[in-house]
């Protein structure tokens, strides 16, 4: 397997910029509380490495305030930013539509010709609407297809670079890059059954095009690795192939694992081909991709989920692909197809810019958080934020965030009873970066906006998380 990694570019702030931005946060006269001094010095993080504001919501009170002006890396946070502003350009009951087209006359159940599978971006096409998209084709009396299916994924430029690019990892679904036909995002899940001396391997949704080769070797050790002691391998020159090696203890229960595969094209193709043929549908050709000719005619439309339940499902879940093709939406709605992530980029600054919310050091990056090099300052996110907190769509925005102690990226923070729905925060977390940005209720029932960015080697493992804990609990507290 070929992996390639890419150390992304960190835009370094020259010494007396820093020393600029110091001052004019009132870095060098505000007083943090001293329980937040505290965990900073327990966690070895440097004051220089972290940026927060906190202040009442609707009257604009300052609460705290530290290295507010400094650009930080935000990791997940500025999804925040790209499903506000997804939300406010397009409305919450947007929707995208995938579509089938026959190319070719329908004669007696058998389509005469290819049919065209024209991705629409829609962001959240899981397993079951996709095995419905089959179903109601099978539905409109085509039993047979002589021709190819033909994807046609002209909505979205080709994105740059593949999924391995940011850390190396591309089996991980965070890594999944947006496509207009991404179906399940690009991703099965992988369940390995010990059965005497074998192990079968069960994939959900199966592509009918993988070739898995199936090498795990079972072992009568305790099941204390589970499937630490199993290897997936994915091959750049057969990107249809998967081959599975290691062991498995014959004591395991059932194990299961997710893993992003093949390419987009060939895992819509392969899943497709599964669901039309279980539906009782035949195929005499093959995979292509092309554009959707301008006499085809047209089978079935597929709506998607509402914006509003696409934006909770991001927030909740975090997802970097999903948030991606809002941006990329985006960029469709303002500048026309082929979108491209530069024109995604492009039209959120425009959009801050058209609402008053000029941010200089904004970098946003594709929008998703997934970057080494998106930039934004606390004082702007919390300016964000207090925009987000009057806007029409407020209601649907904060019903998006994790719930503390609840749901999402929070399910297992602040698990207090007396906390339960006074704190809805989305959460970042990427190598040298823990954040938060978001809404509490304080003591007294005040609607308080938080933004806490940690950039410091080693923040995503804990020591960012224990700062980040103290100054939502600090301002939990507040009268």
């Amino acid at each position: 397997m070929i992996q390639t990694f890419a150390r992304g570019l960190v835009r370094v702030v020259p010494a007396a910029s820093l020393v600029a931005c110091l001052l004019a946060s009132g870095a060098a006269t505000a007083a943090l509380p001293p329980r937040v001094q505290q965990v900073l010095a327990s966690q070895s993080i440097p004051a220089s490495a972290v940026s927060i504001v906190v202040r009442d919501a609707v009257s604009g009170e300052q609460h705290l305030a530290w290295n507010q002006n400094l650009p930080r890396t935000p990791a997940s946070t500025i999804k925040v930013l790209t499903t506000y502003a997804a939300l406010d350009v397009l409305g919450p009951a947007y929707t995208w539509k995938t579509r089938a087209y026959a190319a070719g006359p329908v004669v007696d159940g058998r389509l005469q010709g290819d049919l065209v599978i024209e991705g629409g971006g829609d962001p959240f096409i899981t397993a079951e609407r996709w095995w419905r998209f089959a179903r109601e084709l099978r539905q409109r009396g085509i039993e047979s297809i002589e021709g190819d299916i033909v994807i046609d994924r002209s909505l979205f430029a080709p994105v740059p670079g593949d999924r391995y690019d940011f850390d190396g990892k591309g089996y991980r679904t965070y890594n999944v890059l947006p496509d207009p036909l991404l179906v399940n995002l690009q991703s099965a899940e992988f369940t390995l059954i010990p059965r005497g001396d074998s192990v079968q391997v069960k994939i959900d949704p199966p592509p009918a095009n993988l070739r898995v080769q199936n090498t795990v070797r079972v072992t009568d050790a305790a099941c204390r690795a589970g499937l630490r002691g199993v290897t997936f391998t994915s091959f750049d020159d057969d990107p249809l192939r998967i081959a599975i090696g290691g062991r498995l203890s014959s004591r395991c229960p059932p194990l299961s694992v997710r893993r992003a595969l093949m390419r987009p094209a060939d895992f819509a193709y392969g899943t497709f081909v599964s669901y039309w043929r279980e539906n009782g549908g035949r195929l005499d050709g093959a995979m292509r991709l092309g554009s959707r000719p301008a006499d085809a005619r047209l089978l079935v439309t597929q709506e998607s989920e509402s914006l509003a339940e696409v934006v909770r499902l991001v927030n909740k879940h975090s997802s970097n692909a999903m948030t991606r093709m809002l941006a990329l939406t985006l960029a469709l709605e303002r500048y026309g197809a082929p979108a491209t992530q530069e024109n995604g980029d492009r039209a959120i600054v425009e959009w801050l810019n058209g609402s008053g919310l000029v941010m200089p050091e904004l970098v946003v990056d594709n929008g998703s958080g997934l970057s080494r090099v998106a930039r934004i300052s606390a004082e702007n996110f919390a300016r964000l934020l207090g925009h987000a907190y009057q806007s029409r769509y407020y209601p649907e925005l904060a019903a998006s965030l994790p719930l503390g102690g609840l749901d999402g990226t929070l399910r297992t923070r602040f698990a207090d009873r007396a906390l339960e729905g006074r704190i809805r925060l989305k959460t970042g977390q990427i190598n040298g970066v823990a954040g938060i940005a978001g809404w509490v209720t304080s003591r007294s029932g005040r609607p308080l906006t938080i933004v806490v960015l940690v950039n410091h080697p080693g923040a995503q493992y804990g020591t960012g998380q224990a700062v980040i804990d103290t100054v939502v609990r600090w301002a939990l507290d507040r009268p």
